[in-house]
């Protein structure tokens, strides 16, 4: 069992910055790839951003040179560094996280709320 805890969300207006975080705990032997996706009202859940266990990293066209997915492997930790946000930007933020105990699974978090007022 695996438990993505995510924190940091909030209302914020356009061209402020956001900081989210999420933690994994749980049963695994490690963790690969983790990432950040986002569920806007009445739209389909969207890719943000990934980052590989090697600190290869991969954005969304909409907020490439405005946000930065990091990781502390250490902590099993993911951190989503959001600058200059837009009303657009508005969504449910979800972390993932890829771990490995036997087979691969992909674990989910509860999603955090992120409001940007214009």
């Amino acid at each position: 069992q695996v438990q993505l805890v995510e924190s940091g969300g909030g209302l914020v207006q356009a061209g402020g910055s956001l900081r989210l975080s999420c933690a994994a705990s749980g049963t695994f032997d490690r963790i690969n790839a983790m990432g950040w996706y986002r569920q806007a009202p009445g739209k389909q859940r969207e890719l943000v951003a990934t980052i590989t266990s090697g600190a290869s990293t991969n954005y969304a066209d909409s907020v490439k040179g405005r946000f930065t997915i990091s990781r502390d492997n250490a902590k099993n930790t993911v951190f989503l560094q959001m600058n200059n946000l837009k009303p657009e930007d508005t969504a449910v933020y979800y972390c993932t996280a890829e771990t490995v105990y036997w087979l691969t699974r992909t674990a989910w978090g509860q999603g955090t709320r992120v409001t940007v007022s214009s």
